[in-house]
């Protein structure tokens, strides 16, 4: 049997080492397992002094269900330390592999939790959404051993929000469309229907599975709610955009 707390200890010092899929934990974790070391590494930070900002959902679309293999959604957190407004400049040089994922976020004011989340829950507890980025690292081979990409925090590095969107309520958020930008040209587009039905369904299903595991959405939080299209690599002096309509647009400038 894993010692899980054995193994959240080693797998955060390791990833301190800048080893994020340690070789002594390669095949060693299950599902349930990988996700119980995320969560005890996110205590350990909330225990040395830093703040939480909310929750990711991952692997949502079909386009980059196709891209990984994996086709069920997957979850991680956020931190305020990763929050970035757009238009976000990005140190390129200090990122690992980097990419991003493109998103529409959502900001709670009510507490959402429980095994019986349906979209009407997820919708009273929505206060504001926003066009947004995920920021993530390519420090393993996501796919090759998902626990253990789980257990890495499923790649998450840092989100940025675009401007709130108070009057999401008079918007079908299936009906959302995006236009992703690469220096000046689309490379993807897509649509809210493309998270999993609906992006409140992905918020639904966000609170459905922390309650397996003891946790809550917390009034306040962001949930990134999954990308609409494919996740892109960043490349030095790229200049990335996404245009929602009608939420607005979010930028990225990679240095």
């Amino acid at each position: 049997m894993i010692d899980l707390a054995r193994a959240t200890r080693e797998i955060d010092a390791a990833a301190a080492r800048g080893e994020y899929f340690p070789e002594a934990w390669r095949r060693k974790l299950d599902l349930a397992g990988g996700y119980a070391v995320q969560l005890g590494r996110l205590d350990r930070r909330l225990a040395e002094g830093k703040r939480q900002a909310g929750w990711k959902v991952g692997l949502t679309a079909p386009a980059i269900q196709r891209q990984f293999e994996v086709h069920e959604p997957v979850f991680g957190w956020l931190l305020e330390e990763g929050r970035l407004a757009s238009p976000a400049k990005l140190d390129h040089a200090g990122l690992i592999a980097p990419g991003f994922e493109t998103e529409i976020a959502m900001e709670l004011d009510a507490d959402l939790a429980g095994p019986a989340v349906d979209r009407d829950a997820a919708a009273r507890a929505v206060a504001r959404v926003y066009p947004a980025f995920e920021v993530i690292e390519t420090r393993g081979a996501f796919s090759g051993d998902l626990p253990l990409a789980l257990a890495d925090n499923a790649q998450q590095k840092a989100f940025v929000l675009g401007p709130a969107f108070a009057r999401w309520r008079e918007v079908d958020l299936a009906q959302v469309t995006v236009a992703v930008g690469i220096d000046g040209r689309v490379v993807a587009e897509g649509k809210g229907s493309d998270v999993l039905g609906h992006p409140l369904d992905s918020l639904a299903w966000l609170a459905r599975a922390l309650a397996r595991h003891g946790r809550k959405i917390a009034a306040g939080q962001i949930v990134i709610t999954g990308s609409l299209v494919r996740q892109f690599p960043i490349a030095r002096g790229n200049r990335i955009s996404a245009r929602f309509d009608p939420l607005g647009e979010v930028a990225i400038i990679a240095g």
